[in-house]
């Protein structure tokens, strides 16, 4: 069977009209990130954040006009914000440091990847999104902040140990992303038994002593939870913001939404929260899934008050990438699962 074209989706979406603006969404320049691959379909609908709340029929008008197209198996469409990829001039501002915290010379801004709790793939998303962020054209670094468990080296593809020249380590490069892990350090067959002073210790050092050079963005994955690590991040590194990461399960989104309210009373800006593993797309025949639910990240980002940055399905890709250190956004990078991470990383360069 002949699968569905991006000219075939494109012509069906010149159906569905925004009925406020009297005019269809491809003529209001609103659809873009469009990826078609093997019979699946994924898109952003760029609206008015102001707007998003209401707007949720039209994308499922936008959902059900595509479904409907001869070979199609699969469809997902995304509300974002209206934004465009900041030319290198406009990237982030230098941030100052506020009294008490590190001077990190040549960052303009520190991002916090985080979860309320492990399992949740928040470490997938950060690579991927540090990779999106950096195909936007800002210059970016990623730090592995999770000293117990550092995965980061592997998903990017990277091992052996960083060259030093006797006063700062030279971080490791893959894929355009400048990265530094304690995973570089350490023996990997070997368990990092620290206490809280060290691991603060250590998260320090790794800001500080490392030869980062100018960055626009520094995103940094952190360890799971509400410890140590995360409080030393919020007290003395000037975190420009913080994402959320969660499942849409209830038991994710508690946790989510502690590691929330911790980056708030320690006044962590948080840029939003990300549901990954949002559904599951069945690779033979396209079938949708909501295996762990769906929607509960969008919801719980609404009764907080904040916003929701987009969904990340479920895939055989994502894991097979991940493990073999060939992230999505860089192997795939026109496949529906590397689209969601562009418009994940597009809103979060609003945002900032």
């Amino acid at each position: 069977m002949a699968r569905v074209t991006e000219e075939e989706v494109l012509q069906a979406l010149g159906a569905v009209v925004d009925l406020d603006r009297e005019q269809d969404v491809v003529s209001l320049g609103m659809i873009s990130g469009l990826a078609v691959r093997d019979g699946n379909v994924a898109f952003s609908i760029e609206v008015d954040p102001a707007r998003a709340e209401e707007l949720e029929p039209l994308r499922q008008a936008c959902e059900e006009a595509v479904a409907d197209l001869p070979g199609t198996l699969s469809v997902t469409a995304m509300l974002t914000a209206e934004t465009a990829p900041p030319p290198a001039a406009e990237s982030p501002a230098q941030q100052t440091p506020a009294p008490g915290k590190m001077a990190l010379p040549g960052i303009k801004s520190v991002i916090a990847v985080a979860s309320g709790k492990g399992g949740v793939g928040k470490s997938t998303v950060a690579v991927n999104l540090a990779i999106a962020l950096n195909r936007l054209g800002l210059r970016v670094g990623i730090l592995d902040a999770d000293v117990y468990g550092p995965s980061v080296p592997r998903l990017l593809g990277i091992d052996g140990q960083p060259e030093s020249d006797g006063e700062k380590l030279e971080p490791m490069q893959n894929y355009g992303v400048s990265c530094m892990s304690i995973g570089f350090l350490v023996d990997p067959d070997q368990p990092t038994i620290w206490r809280g002073p060290m691991v603060m210790g250590a998260l320090e050092q790794l800001l500080r002593d490392v030869r980062w050079g100018d960055l626009d963005v520094l995103v940094v994955d952190m360890p799971p939870g509400t410890g140590d690590a995360q409080l030393t991040m919020a007290q003395r590194v000037p975190v420009a913001g913080s994402i959320i990461v969660s499942t849409p399960q209830d038991i994710a989104l508690i946790d989510a939404r502690k590691g929330l309210n911790m980056f708030r009373r320690t006044d962590v800006p948080v840029l939003g929260i990300v549901e990954n593993m949002s559904y599951f797309l069945c690779p033979n025949c396209g079938h949708r899934s909501e295996i762990f639910g769906h929607g509960g990240a969008r919801e719980t980002a609404a009764e907080l008050g904040c916003d929701f940055l987009g969904e990340v399905p479920l895939h055989m890709t994502l894991r097979e990438t991940s493990d073999a250190g060939t992230p999505v956004v860089a192997s795939q990078p026109e496949s529906e699962h590397a689209a969601a991470f562009m418009a994940i990383a597009r809103a979060v360069i609003e945002r900032l």
